[in-house]
């Protein structure tokens, strides 16, 4: 799994580029948010939990069901968040989702759940190119750490910080129309 510093990546590039008016700061924080919550999961491990089934890492939590469920529930937040329900919806399924679909991009663990409850099929990305971040703080703080944190920087925060700055250009852009 990428850390959990990262897995924020994709809202906050979504939310920064598509601006404030779209997405206000407290939708932002809500998105960060749901972006890191399906990785509560690992609590499984200490209840022990067995690897691979629905209830372990990278099962349910991850799925599309679950990022759909936690985009509702947070659309009764809308008002607060000063967003509209379908600017909450959607970004607020995009936060949840992201986080199953950069795990899925890892070269290590077990595939992603993404079709929970219709299958238990774990699944990854065909190109398995981030590197796989060890659980546990200490394990973290480590060269393998670095080298998770540097794979991270080129696959992840390279690529969101690009879509963030392509959404605040057209976001900026000009109309040209008649």
């Amino acid at each position: 799994m990428p850390t959990i510093l990262t897995h924020p990546a994709v809202p906050l590039a979504i939310g920064l580029g598509l601006g404030s008016n779209i997405i206000p700061r407290r939708l932002l924080v809500a998105g960060v948010i749901a972006s890191i919550v399906p990785d509560f999961d690992v609590i499984g491990i200490q209840f022990g939990v067995v690897s691979g089934t629905e209830y372990a890492h990278r099962g349910f939590t991850h799925s599309f069901a679950f990022a759909a469920a936690l985009a509702v529930l947070g659309c009764f937040a809308s008002r607060w968040f000063r967003a509209s329900i379908a600017a909450t919806l959607l970004f607020l399924f995009a936060s949840a989702a992201s986080h199953g679909v950069l795990d899925s991009f890892t070269n290590g663990g077990s595939g992603v759940a993404f079709l929970w409850p219709f299958s238990a099929e774990r699944f990854f990305a065909p190109w398995r190119v981030i590197e796989v971040s060890p659980i546990g703080l200490s394990r973290f703080l480590s060269p393998r750490g670095v080298t998770v944190l540097g794979s991270e920087l080129l696959w992840v925060w390279s690529p969101t910080v690009v879509l963030a700055l392509v959404f605040a250009f057209l976001r900026r852009a000009p109309d040209r129309s008649c």
